[in-house]
């Protein structure tokens, strides 16, 4: 079930809300528990029955090495840990990396092992990791054992189930404790409202029109020129922005309407002036995990500069093979490393957030146009589906040419829209027809980089800015989105 359906919005959230608010107000906790335990069940099983079956057994198998790290010491403990950390390790290396490991075993060794073609389990990067870090709380005893219920709520909540923001137990299962919590609070539903409207004004009024060219674009690669890669290029880095951020801001919106604060994930990430404040504003939540979870354990910058940049290495290269089972993510993640190492030898500028001297002073403007330069030519490995097409696009880059493909580009741009104005100059010029195309796309491309210097959504939401206009503004965005919903697209961090 995706945010951005009728099915979603019309039908599934009136009736959790619904049932949840009843339920508490009648003093019926458990049941209001187990209610929204079901409904979560409900929304990640529609998208497959046999995902439950997943979910359920990490559940259930998670809550045991909890269990158990509290009836055994010592090097027992650390057994249990152990057995805990390697199942969900291999949970994840099953589901999502099988093939990837027989491919390559059967390039290096010239075998025929036969590939599965393992279907993704939806969510499973994220509820896995979430699960990683309440066992390895558990064990370093910074957390207690809970209730099944309780557990089980924690992982399965639907607004971050498939694509985070990865929360912990700690900040979840005591705002569900909180009685307070529990009770409808008007000005937390409003704020949850807007939240969820400007979040699906960017899926689906912006990174699914960006999305229409970044597709065309991959699937023409090996026909594009410079300049129509490099619009590809750029497009694909504001879509992926908006996609996710999209969600997350929807996420955050819905654990709102049920007075539940879940933690930022996007911190205006393209305003950063060097990789490393960019990694403190993009995904937040899984450069948390990262950090406390595998960069610390290793010493962190402990160690000396040397270990510190081997420390940040691994980091990244785990972030790159945790998104995905292809060497292009792995290609991506080494150059998100490279990126923060460069970064940690001072030459770039100063963040508002750092303190740092640089050893070559940049203005936060080239610092930014730089930094934001670099992600997307990394995220040229991100989108392609293999080294070959990420080869053949820097091959494209590279040629500085200009064959007048990009006109054939424009046409994928189907949106309703302009579907008047399209059909009106279609039939009075339609020599101007590629004119026009082209003027929206600068026009559309100029909005969203004025959206990208502004306050982000959580900015606006929580800096006091409580007015008509401000409601009328996520009314008018939800109603417009609502009406776009013909051309519904999945989001991108649904694939990982």
């Amino acid at each position: 079930m995706l945010f951005n359906s009728y099915i979603f919005i019309f039908i599934f959230i009136p009736v959790v809300l619904g049932g949840w608010y009843t339920l508490n107000h009648f003093g019926k906790h458990k049941l209001s528990m187990a209610f929204l335990l079901g409904m979560s069940l409900w929304f990640y099983g529609f998208f497959n029955p046999s995902y439950l079956l997943i979910i359920l057994s990490s559940i259930g198998i998670n809550y045991l090495i909890s269990f158990f790290l509290d009836r055994t010491k010592n090097k027992g403990r650390f057994t249990v840990y152990l057995c805990g950390l390697l199942f969900n390790i291999c949970l994840l290396l099953y589901f999502k990396y099988y093939d990837f490991f027989v491919e390559n075993i059967n390039i290096v060794f010239k075998s025929d092992f036969d590939l599965k073609h393992i279907l993704l389990p939806l969510g499973i990067s994220f509820f896995t990791f979430q699960q990683i870090s309440f066992i390895t709380d558990r064990y370093r005893n910074e957390t207690k054992h809970c209730g099944i219920l309780e557990y089980a709520v924690f992982v399965s909540f639907f607004p971050q189930l498939v694509a985070g923001p990865i929360v912990t137990y700690d900040e979840m299962i005591p705002q569900f404790k909180d009685q307070n919590k529990r009770k409808f609070n008007p000005e937390s539903f409003a704020k949850g409202i807007c939240l969820f409207s400007v979040g699906l004004a960017k899926k689906v009024l912006i990174a699914d029109v960006l999305g229409l060219i970044v597709n065309k674009g991959h699937s023409d690669h090996l026909l594009m020129d410079s300049f129509s890669t490099f619009v590809v290029m750029l497009f694909y880095a504001l879509e992926l922005y908006f996609d996710f951020s999209g969600y997350s801001d929807m996420a955050i919106g819905l654990g709102r309407m049920f007075n539940i604060e879940l933690p930022q994930n996007f911190n205006s990430p393209y305003k950063a002036t060097g990789m490393k404040s960019f990694w403190n504003r993009w995904h937040i939540t899984l450069s948390r995990f990262l950090f406390k979870y595998i960069y610390i354990p290793l010493g962190g910058n402990r160690k000396g500069k040397i270990r510190t940049f081997i420390n940040i290495f691994i980091v990244f290269l785990i972030s790159g093979f945790w998104h995905g089972a292809n060497m292009t993510f792995v290609i991506w993640g080494i150059m998100q490393g490279l990126g923060v190492m460069f970064d940690r030898l001072k030459f770039v500028g100063v963040d508002d957030d750092e303190k740092r001297k640089p050893k070559i002073k940049v203005a936060p403007v080239i610092g930014r146009f730089f930094t934001f330069n670099y992600y997307a030519v990394s995220l040229v490995f991100f989108r392609s589906d293999n080294l070959k097409v990420a080869a053949r696009m820097f091959k494209n880059l590279m040629r500085f040419d200009y064959s007048g493909y990009f006109t054939k580009l424009l046409p994928s741009i189907e949106i309703p829209e302009i579907y008047l104005i399209k059909q009106g100059i279609n039939l009075l010029m339609p020599n101007a027809l590629n004119v026009f195309y082209a003027v929206f796309l600068v026009l559309f491309f100029a909005m969203c980089i004025f959206i990208l210097t502004r306050k982000n959504s959580l900015e606006i939401i929580d800096g006091g800015h409580e007015t008509k206009t401000l409601y009328i503004w996520a009314f008018i965005l939800f109603v417009w989105s609502v009406i776009s919903f013909s051309g519904v697209s999945t989001f991108i961090y649904f694939n990982f």
